[in-house]
């Protein structure tokens, strides 16, 4: 099955890193907002905890390759001890930023020839040719077009694959479970935001990569090193599958440090880590997601004038990259999805805060 046609978005250059400005393999460099700029009061409503954006524990902000901005607050909450306070050091979770990370490692494989981005998914489950999920291609998968009847929904009470997947009878071998859920649509004909569909891409993965030890050091030679994400760390399932649907912890530093790579086409520290073609497609949308958000291939785009596009993640997680404005915008928290409107609005004013500021 074909993928829809692009929809069409602003797609200004992508910037370049200064040569003057170290790229941040170790410390970060830093820097000041644009004059007139106040970044500490956007701070303030974002860390408000009598405000919509509560409860935030994170914001980093970046522009230019600089850290301009930097806030923490709160506490990271454990199962089996006293929460922690969010510091600089806290590794915090992805939630389903991991998506975009993933598909990250997918377009490398894509540009290494030993995945077909137009070819019918490599699934067991799915061998029969005459089973109607043969025809289920990778990018049907990446586009979040794959026709599988899957309930992404993390409220109790209702039915919910994403929950029986992570955490209930799925939780063993996530992209098998994933991929015995029945077609409800042809491939390539709906959007259905998935996160069942990652594992399962995560599951092709293992098949090129191995599993297990070998998968995660995969994710370090591949990803986290060439980035410098030190604290980087995924988790996987009992079969030695990433759980790339949600799993990967890194502090807030780290996970910018990602951003800034998406922000530079790839680069990071001189080296193409992310394939062009993979920054591409990460940067055209595909679909529109019910609440208006466009969305390509494992990453978000709000289509505004300054092409920005984000990895996005459950109670408000965000990696923001914005190429007209030079600015990487990282928030991590536990914001509730009733209040995810006005952590979008936040996001979104800050980016307009900057282009009032540099009279773009």
């Amino acid at each position: 099955m074909v993928l829809p046609a692009p929809i069409p978005v602003a797609t200004p250059p992508l910037p370049k890193q200064d040569p003057t400005v170290p790229w941040p393999i170790g410390d970060w460099p830093r820097g000041t907002a644009p004059e007139g700029l106040d970044l500490e009061a956007l701070l303030d409503v974002a860390f408000d905890e009598e405000g919509p954006c509560r409860t935030t524990n994170t914001v980093i902000v970046v522009h230019r390759g600089r850290i301009v901005a930097e806030r923490y607050a709160g506490v990271r909450e454990f199962f089996d001890r006293d929460p922690e306070p969010v510091d600089a050091a806290t590794p915090l979770i992805s939630w389903s930023m991991a998506k975009s990370m993933l598909a990250s490692i997918v377009f490398q494989l894509i540009d290494e020839g030993r995945l077909d981005r137009d070819a019918p998914a490599p699934v067991a489950a799915w061998s029969d040719p005459s089973d109607p999920r043969s025809a289920i291609t990778l990018g049907d998968l990446l586009a979040m077009r794959d026709g599988l009847d899957f309930v992404e929904d993390y409220v109790d009470g209702g039915v919910s694959h994403v929950i029986e997947m992570l955490f209930g009878e799925g939780a063993a071998d996530m992209a098998a479970y994933a991929a015995n859920r029945p077609l409800k649509h042809g491939p390539g004909t709906q959007y259905n935001y998935s996160s069942g569909t990652t594992n399962i891409i995560s599951g092709i993965v293992a098949g090129v990569l191995g599993t297990g030890p070998t998968y995660e050091q995969a994710l370090h030679d591949r990803l986290f090193g060439p980035l410098s994400m030190t604290s980087a760390t995924a988790s996987f399932d009992d079969a030695g599958t990433f759980v790339g649907s949600s799993y990967v912890h890194a502090t807030a530093q780290d996970f910018a440090r990602f951003g800034l790579c998406l922000l530079r086409g790839g680069v990071f520290n001189e080296k193409q880590v992310i394939p062009p073609s993979g920054i591409a497609a990460a940067r055209t949308p595909l679909s529109q997601d019910p609440d208006g958000l466009l969305y390509s291939q494992q990453f978000w785009m709000p289509g505004d004038r300054f092409g920005t596009f984000a990895a996005q993640g459950y109670e408000g997680q965000s990696i923001t990259a914005c190429p007209a404005l030079d600015v990487v915008l990282v928030r991590l928290g536990r914001t509730p999805a009733e209040r995810a409107d006005a952590l979008l609005a936040w996001r979104w004013s800050v980016l307009d805060a900057f282009a009032d500021a540099l009279g773009i």
